[in-house]
């Protein structure tokens, strides 16, 4: 594996992608460390941390797990990718019941260009929506964050009203916007989905706090709440069998065995061979949890924050039930996995299509009639597969936060030992190294696994990627992103040693 890894410097063009896409990571990891003008998020970061070390701190977990730990600190890119994601599932929505948007999904290029100016117009409403909210519980945080004393942690806001609230609103929404185009770039010219990746790199940036938390719930002073040997046992036990089970549901398809009738062209005779039409078990892969978890998050920050600004505390209560640990959350994750999956296959699997192409090349499935009973078989066993893929993806996403809650770990370690924070990372690591493996097979290199094949992993697979940028450009912006990296170690290691 690791001369896989090796071969991919080797070819000119995968290594412009990777390096396009770590540095545009990068980029976006700074953002979510660049403070917003007029904010002090050290009161907010204490806070939280008390909360966590206290068993809390679920009211902000979540979202912060997907911001990257960049709506603790107050920065630029404190809303994350999610209105981006939110906006696109609004639209896929509408596309199946509005006849003039789905005319538009189906002009080709022009239409879809159309419909991803207007998602990034209504990202832009709900950024200003969301920012504004928050803006509103920054001024006012004991009114959201229970237990939250000015008087003890202090002022997170320490500028007039007006101004904070017009220039956040603006860094805000702007944030959002950067981080949208950096993910639309990285899955043009770079490698993976940019939009997944940024999710799962601010997933990953909390690995080090992660594991200080893990540390110190083992090895806690005499005398403090810990867990022990057993409990240390099962969360390992449980981490190997979620990911385990993640790579088996993404990987697994099932093979229709279709047969190719010869054809005589001039002298040349075609087909007869025997080949097989690969039904993935999890068709949606991890888009149905992304847009659950979106779903989800859309209404708790707007009833939070409108019932902490305008003091109406059963919709604080009613937004804390929508947060991990409570019943209403994982019913509705539940549903929501099982909807976004049927919707997903409903919206990319055209068993019409795939037919008609299958009787124009002369290919049958053998026992089926060519045609419309073609279809309709392809559809059942879809409908069946996907059934499957989504209780799976449901159990995995829920059944470790039970278990781990039951335990009482702090949501800060549950995050990376199951559920959506595992199967988002997970999917988007495995999706990533199957395009990294094409572009090897592709020029004749080994891929990850020499021996063997994984289940369900195709290698005829095309990579339907932009045109990459150039080597120069790509070197360039590398080293200034290297400069800027080498700069903050010092500045950290600087300011570290001095205090």
């Amino acid at each position: 594996m690791f001369s896989a890894f090796a071969n991919s410097l080797k070819i000119p063009e995968l290594r412009s992608r990777i390096l396009y896409t770590l540095s545009l990571l990068f980029v976006a990891r700074v953002g979510a460390h660049i403070p917003l003008p007029g904010i002090d998020p050290k009161p907010l970061l204490t806070f939280f941390e008390a909360q966590t070390a206290a068993g809390g701190g679920g009211l902000m977990g979540l979202y912060n797990m997907f911001t990257g730990g960049a709506l603790l600190k107050g920065a630029v890119c404190a809303l994350g990718i999610m209105p981006y994601i939110s906006a696109s599932i609004i639209f896929q929505l509408m596309t199946a019941v509005v006849p003039a948007l789905s005319r538009l999904q189906q002009e080709g290029d022009v239409g879809r260009q159309k419909l991803t100016q207007y998602t990034r117009y209504l990202t832009v409403a709900i950024c200003l929506v969301q920012a504004i909210l928050l803006v509103l519980t920054l001024e006012n945080p004991g009114k959201l964050f229970a237990g939250y004393d000015v008087n003890t942690y202090g002022q997170i806001v320490i500028m007039s009203h007006w101004m904070f609230l017009v220039t956040s609103t603006i860094y805000m929404t702007a944030g959002t916007m950067l981080l949208m185009w950096l993910g639309e770039q990285i899955t043009q010219r770079g490698i993976g989905n940019g939009v997944s990746l940024l999710i799962t790199v601010g997933i990953l940036a909390d690995i080090p706090g992660a594991a200080v938390a893990t540390y110190q719930l083992f090895f806690a002073p005499v005398g403090v709440a810990q867990l022990g040997l057993p409990q240390g046992i099962m969360m390992v036990a449980l981490f190997l069998i979620v990911t385990m089970g993640i790579i088996a549901v993404t990987q697994g398809q099932r093979k229709i065995p279709v047969q190719y009738a010869k054809r005589v062209v001039g002298q040349k005779v075609y087909g007869g061979q025997s080949s097989f039409l690969p039904l993935k078990v999890n068709y949606s892969g991890v888009m149905p949890v992304i847009f659950a978890s979106a779903i989800l998050m859309f209404p708790q920050q707007i009833f939070s924050q409108v019932g902490a600004a305008f003091n109406m505390p059963f919709l604080v209560e009613f937004a804390n039930n929508l947060l991990q640990g409570h019943w209403m959350y994982y019913t509705l994750m539940s549903l929501l996995i099982l909807f976004f999956s049927y919707f997903w296959v409903s919206v990319m699997f055209k068993p019409i299509q795939i037919a008609d192409d299958l009787k124009k090349y002369g290919g049958y499935i053998p026992g089926v009639r060519p045609g419309e009973p073609t279809a309709s078989f392809l559809d059942f066993i879809m409908t069946r597969l996907t059934l499957a893929g989504a209780v799976f993806l449901t159990v995995i996403a829920i059944l470790p936060d039970l278990l781990l809650f039951q335990l009482k770990v702090p949501p800060r370690i549950a995050y990376f030992f199951g559920g959506t924070g595992m199967l988002i990372t997970v999917g988007v690591i495995l999706d990533t190294m199957r395009q990294i493996e094409t572009f090897l097979l592709q020029r004749h290199y080994d891929g990850f696994l020499k021996k063997g094949r994984v289940r369900g992993r195709s290698t005829s697979t095309a990579v339907a990627l932009g045109e990459a940028a150039s080597e120069k450009a790509v070197m360039q912006l590398t080293t200034v992103m290297v400069v800027i990296l080498l700069v903050g170690l010092t500045a950290w290691a600087v300011r570290h040693f001095a205090l």
